[in-house]
C-alpha cells in the first residue's frame, strides 16, 4: 500500500515537472515565423471578418445552445440506466418512465412558449 503511494506521488511529481519543462522547451526551441500574412488574423478559413468584434447576437442563438446542451444531457442519464435496466427492475422503469414525462413536459412547454420559432 505504501508503495503504491510512493510510486503514484513520484509520477505525479514528475508529470508535474515535465509537462511545464516540454511546454518550455518547445517555446525556447520551436520554430518561429512572423510576417504580414502570419500576424494577420484567421477566424475559421474567413480571410477578412466583417462587422465588429463587439456585434451583439441575438439571444436566441445562446438559448438554442442551453436547450442543445440540456436534452442532450438526458443521453447521459438514459445510456446507464439502458445497461442496467433488467438489474433494476420495474422500480427502475419507472423513474425512467417519470423522467422521461418530465423531460417531454418541458418540450412541450417550449414548443408552446415558441422558443425554437426563428420568425
Amino acid at each position: 500500500m505504501v508503495t503504491e503511494l510512493v510510486l503514484s506521488a513520484m509520477a505525479l511529481i514528475g508529470i508535474a515537472l515535465v509537462v511545464p519543462l516540454f511546454m518550455l522547451a518547445t517555446t525556447v526551441f520551436g520554430p518561429r515565423a512572423s510576417g504580414k500574412i502570419k500576424n494577420q488574423p484567421y477566424e475559421s478559413g474567413v480571410k477578412r471578418m466583417i462587422g465588429l468584434a463587439e456585434q451583439k447576437f441575438s439571444v436566441k442563438f445562446y438559448l438554442l445552445a442551453i436547450l442543445f446542451l440540456l436534452f442532450d444531457i438526458e443521453a447521459v442519464f438514459m445510456y446507464p440506466w439502458a445497461v442496467s435496466v433488467r438489474e433494476l427492475g420495474w422500480f427502475g422503469f419507472a423513474e425512467m418512465v417519470v423522467f422521461m414525462v418530465l423531460l417531454v413536459t418541458g418540450l412541450i412547454y417550449i414548443l408552446r412558449k415558441g422558443v425554437l420559432n426563428w420568425r
